[in-house]
């Protein structure tokens, strides 16, 4: 690609959207022109506005541009949305009025009949649906969701069992950071040396998303859990399937997952995407989060269950895999496919 295509991040200072910042600010693909966020932040350089809390150092550059409002009128052709829920909604859409294309973290379009909730691995065909929302909505640009940070974790892991066997019904039980609740998240005292058997909406958004994403009726049972973990959400997974399989075929087949060709060549794309442990105490998030540049999901433990037919443990990174590194893949992917125009 001879000119990078200029992107902007909305909702810059929360804890996505410095993964966006992290994740952009030496891409091969895309160069950050803006960084947007609250009327509070406007105005100010974007290392005053924002308490930096990853890892990697804030480039310089990236901290003297200014926080810019989250109007459509700043630039870059693509906006990657780390905003609050609460107000993402009236935002992206307007984002979208005005041609731009809008990759969203948010929960807020998910389920729209007409908003591809894509995952590049396992539905890249669901990009059909941007023709008819931009000409049903009136829109020169448009709106592509990832998922939910622990639904991207069990899709993927049950997407290559349901191509194969076919997934009946699933029960899950997830154990998920403290990173996926923002910053500053949950207070100390109520996470450490606890389990909060609760995760606001996450349930509910786990069923539904999956089913969209697999294009499948089968029931799953969920139960949301906070750990005290920084990075990584692990799931204890059982599935219901329409053939009799062994924990060494489900194994095979879950290894040999990939992408299509022109996904797996992305620049965020890991290969595998899916990494299968043989150790009986693996996946676990201290030692395995990181895998594929945070973009691999982990399984292991694949065994025989003694109520449905199979269960495993799966392991993702939810700022990375589960939020902005998913949005960015996808966005990869539309440039790649000509859905964006490269410069």
């Amino acid at each position: 690609m001879s000119r990078k295509t200029p992107v902007a991040v909305l909702g810059a200072t929360g804890a996505v959207g410095q993964k966006f910042v992290t994740l952009l600010a030496d891409h091969p693909w895309f160069e950050l022109v803006a960084v947007a966020a609250s009327e509070r932040s406007a105005g100010k350089k974007y290392g005053d506005a924002v308490h930096w809390l990853d890892a990697q150092p804030l480039p310089r550059h990236i901290a003297e541009m200014p926080v810019l409002p989250c109007d459509p009128e700043i630039p870059g052709a693509i906006a990657f949305s780390g905003m609050d829920a609460a107000v993402a909604g009236p935002i992206e859409q307007a984002f979208a009025k005005a041609g731009r294309a809008v990759l969203t973290n948010t929960r807020t379009h998910r389920m729209d009949a007409d908003v591809p909730l894509l995952i590049p691995e396992i539905n890249s065909d669901s990009l059909a649906l941007i023709a008819g929302q931009k000409k049903q909505r009136g829109w020169k640009g448009f709106i592509v969701a990832n998922p939910n940070c622990s639904t991207i974790v069990l899709a993927m892991a049950l997407a290559p069992l349901h191509r194969a066997f076919g997934v009946e019904k699933v029960f899950v039980a997830t154990m998920q950071a403290t990173s996926g609740a923002g910053y500053p998240g949950v207070p100390s005292l109520d996470i450490l040396g606890n389990v909060i058997p609760r995760v606001d909406g996450e349930e509910e958004k786990i069923e539904s998303e999956t089913r969209k994403i697999l294009a499948a009726e089968f029931p799953i049972s969920v139960h949301t859990n906070r750990v005290a973990v920084v990075d990584g959400h692990t799931e204890s997974i059982s599935v219901g399937l329409a053939q009799r399989v062994t924990p060494a075929q489900a194994a095979e087949v879950i290894a040999a997952f990939r992408a299509p060709p022109d996904i797996e060549r992305l620049p965020m794309s890991p290969c595998p995407p899916i990494v299968v442990h043989q150790a009986p105490d693996r996946p676990q998030p201290r030692l395995d989060v990181g895998l594929g540049r945070g973009m691999q999901v982990s399984v292991g433990r694949i065994r025989a269950c003694p109520i449905l037919d199979l269960r495993f443990t799966a392991l993702g990174h939810n700022t990375i895999r589960g939020a902005a590194g998913a949005s960015v893949l996808n966005a990869e992917l539309l440039v790649a496919r000509g859905v964006i125009s490269s410069p």
